[in-house]
């Protein structure tokens, strides 16, 4: 009877190997399969990000102030809408300056700042052109102390990093507003934005998006 033991044995011992060798692949499967999750996952994020960037870049463009007031508030919308070509957006790379003059540029960064979490600077450097082209006295008055409200003092709802003296200078300042009351601030800001803020934003998904030429479709070639 031993042989038949033995013979026993050997075939357990054969079923347990074929189960771990089945159950490794299962788990390197299992592994795989969770890798391709864990792909489709990251993919997925992405995607979510940037459609989050253009339901913000389309709240930016629609709400960007107008200066110049179209007659017809339809083709107003209609050319704020306008993405712009590639080798528009490409121009937005060779200067700071070329994006924030660019109106479809300038709701992008904003967009890009807000999922930065640091739209307060873009927000003071817009409220800081508008001032600077205030004509009237008392609305000048009036605007920097909302300016300095929202951005500047200790606790302000956007507040922006700058120094403690140019915070003071600033407070001592708009007792008689200037239109140089935030010359040194919005100059801060605007370096800090431009050092750091503006290289990410060329980087970023969205803005090499933009700069593509888009490829021609299947359907255009007619396949």
């Amino acid at each position: 009877g031993g042989g038949a033991a033995r013979g026993e044995a050997g075939a357990m011992q054969s079923a347990l190997f074929l189960a771990l060798q089945h159950d490794g692949g299962r788990m390197e499967r299992g592994g795989r399969r969770r890798s391709e999750a864990e792909e489709a996952e990251k993919g997925r994020m992405k995607r979510t990000i940037i459609k989050d960037w253009k339901t913000r870049l389309s709240y930016f463009l629609q709400n960007s102030s107008n200066s110049t007031k179209m007659k017809s508030k339809k083709a107003g919308k209609h050319r704020t809408y306008f993405r712009p070509s590639p080798e528009e957006a490409q121009l937005w790379s060779e200067a700071f300056d070329e994006l924030l003059a660019n109106k479809y540029g300038l709701a992008a960064f904003r967009a890009f700042l807000k999922s930065e979490f640091c739209e307060e600077n873009i927000e003071f450097w817009l409220a800081c052109e508008d001032f600077k082209k205030t004509k009237s006295p008392q609305k000048l008055t009036s605007k920097a102390k909302k300016i300095y409200n929202d951005f500047i003092e200790k606790e302000a709802p956007k507040e922006i990093n700058i120094d403690f003296q140019t915070k003071n200078m600033i407070a001592q300042n708009i007792q008689e507003a200037t239109h140089t009351c935030f010359s040194a601030a919005q100059k801060r800001v605007y370096s800090l934005m431009e050092n750091n803020s503006y290289p990410r934003f060329l980087e970023s998904e969205f803005y090499q998006e933009l700069c593509k030429k888009t490829p021609i479709t299947r359907a255009a070639q007619g396949t």
